[in-house]
Parts: C-alpha cells; structure tokens; sequence
C-alpha cells in the first residue's frame, strides 16, 4: 500500500506491549471541527483508550483530545466518547469476535488520509506477565546483535 497523503499523528505503542494484535482494521471517527484542528496539531493521547459496541455502534472511550486554542464555544469536551465510522457488517464481527473469543478492541492509530481522521484499530488478546517478558528478551536479542553488526562492520 502506497504511503499517498497518509499523515500519522499519534500512534498507541502501550498497545503492542499489552496485546497480540490479530487484525487490524481501518475506521472513521466523528470529530468536531475544532477537535481536527486541534489533531493536526498533535494534541491527542492513545495511550489508555479502547474501543466498545454499544447498541449496534463502535466508541471509543478515553481517546483524550485537547481542546483547541483558539477556539471558543465550539470547543468540545476533550474526553467525551467518540462514535466510529465502519459498516454494520464490520461492526457485528468484531462484536461477535469479543463475546465469544474475548478478544478486545484497541486503538492503535490515528492518522490522516487525505483531509480525513482515521483511527486504525486492532482486534487484541491480551498478553500474560511472561509473553512480554518474552518480547522483551526478543527486543534485546535483536538489539545486542544488530551492536555485535555494527561494532563487527567498523
């Protein structure tokens, strides 16, 4: 897939440490106007949100926006739940996929495609206290190997 007018503005790095991230999917949020102003300025946190179906549609709750500094009454509520933008198709198999399997739904992106905000969220299990001690040990093997590279290389 080709990188055209893809912006990413936040990214939610807490949810790869947490989760094993089995699918991924790509939805659309329902913003005001001056909580977009706000997103391209970068003011937007990821980091303890999630995703929830709620009577036939998807949130997402905690995504924290900051309010826009110049703007005035228009400013929304920076912690107020969020509706996503999927087709109800799509909404009822992640739903189905979370009361059976209990799975989650997180954020694990928002970025901009074009003038649009998109919000790419993954379908998640949770990881154990030794899966990412795991992924840890993986992360610092890989590390120390690429130094024994470069040092070898030198």
């Amino acid at each position: 897939m080709a990188n055209d007018g893809i912006k990413t503005v936040a990214s939610n790095r807490k949810a790869f440490h947490d989760y094993f991230i089995l699918e991924r999917l790509e939805a659309g949020i329902s913003l005001s106007g001056t909580e977009v102003k706000s997103i391209r300025m970068g003011n937007l946190n990821l980091k303890d949100s999630f995703c929830n179906v709620k009577d036939g549609e998807i949130f997402v709750y905690g995504m924290h926006i900051s309010p826009y500094d110049k703007g005035n009454i228009f400013n929304r509520d920076p912690d107020r739940d969020r509706r996503l933008l999927l087709h109800r198709r799509e909404i009822l198999r992640l739903w189905a996929k979370v009361k059976q399997d209990g799975l989650t739904i997180v954020p694990l992106s928002v970025y901009f495609k074009g003038p649009r905000v998109k919000l790419e969220i993954g379908l998640a299990k949770g990881k154990k206290l030794y899966d990412k001690r795991e992924s840890q040990a993986k992360r610092d093997a890989a590390r120390e190997l690429d130094r024994a590279m470069k040092s070898a290389r030198a």
